[in-house]
């Protein structure tokens, strides 16, 4: 569709499964591999600090107790999220949103962010991340694509930074889905890939908005998806769908 100059490839969750999800290594590796653009997810610390990061407890991605909205940003700041995904990691710590867009301004990185907001503080979170996000727009600011599965953050978001491109994430692609989309004023519907078909895409396309799908990690799908039309692809592999590309 004319228009569109996103890149075609995001890498999920900054870098993947090469790297700590949500991290500035992901990001480092990402760029590393030459991809143009990385996918992230953001919620607020206790003190509305917007922080990278997808659960809302700690147990997964660091070991430890914590549920994130009840902990203040200097702790999740501090909170090592390296080594339980590799000793080779140890140290790697959650970054602010703030850190995360400098460093893909200084490696030329895109970025998705997607507003992840805890349970209860929809509105809020989109609200925060939007204030933040127009205080950014100067010229060093790398090209940002608004996500969201929450209505309410999308829209509280948007709110901010009406001239911010935005997509409504969504499991599967339905009327209902699509028609919520186009009243948000999204650019396009981020859709899983499971159980994605060639009409739902054609369909969306028809209706004006690009389709973006996840999370699709071999060479094969991504080829099937891109033949049905679809522009964007969030991966795990970079490592193998960017060398696909190139």
């Amino acid at each position: 569709m004319p228009g569109w100059r996103w890149p075609s490839l995001l890498v999920h969750r900054c870098g993947g499964a090469l790297a700590p999800e949500n991290t500035l290594a992901g990001l480092r590796i990402a760029a590393r591999l030459g991809c143009r653009a990385v996918e992230f997810d953001v919620m607020l610390s206790r003190d509305k600090l917007p922080v990278l990061i997808h659960d809302e407890t700690l147990a997964r991605t660091a070991g430890v107790a914590g549920a994130v909205p009840q902990l203040d940003a200097e702790h999740l700041l501090a909170t090592d999220v390296g080594r339980c995904f590799h000793p080779a990691f140890t140290g790697e710590t959650i970054p602010s949103l703030s850190a995360a867009l400098k460093a893909c301004a200084e490696l030329g990185l895109a970025a998705n962010v997607e507003i992840k907001p805890a349970a209860g503080v929809e509105a809020e979170t989109g609200s925060v991340v939007g204030e933040l996000l127009r205080a950014r727009r100067v010229a060093d600011s790398p090209e940002i694509l608004l996500s969201s599965f929450s209505i309410e953050a999308l829209a509280a978001a948007a709110a901010h930074v009406p001239e911010l491109p935005r997509a409504l994430l969504v499991e599967s692609p339905t009327p209902q889905n699509l028609a919520l989309a186009l009243q948000l004023g999204c650019v396009s519907l981020n859709v899983g890939c499971n159980g994605l078909e060639a009409k739902h895409v054609s369909d969306t396309l028809s209706a004006g908005l690009r389709v973006m799908a996840y999370t699709v990690n071999t060479c094969e799908a991504a080829a099937q998806l891109t033949d049905w039309g679809v522009c964007g692809l969030f991966t795990d592999r970079p490592d193998l769908l960017h060398a696909r590309q190139t």
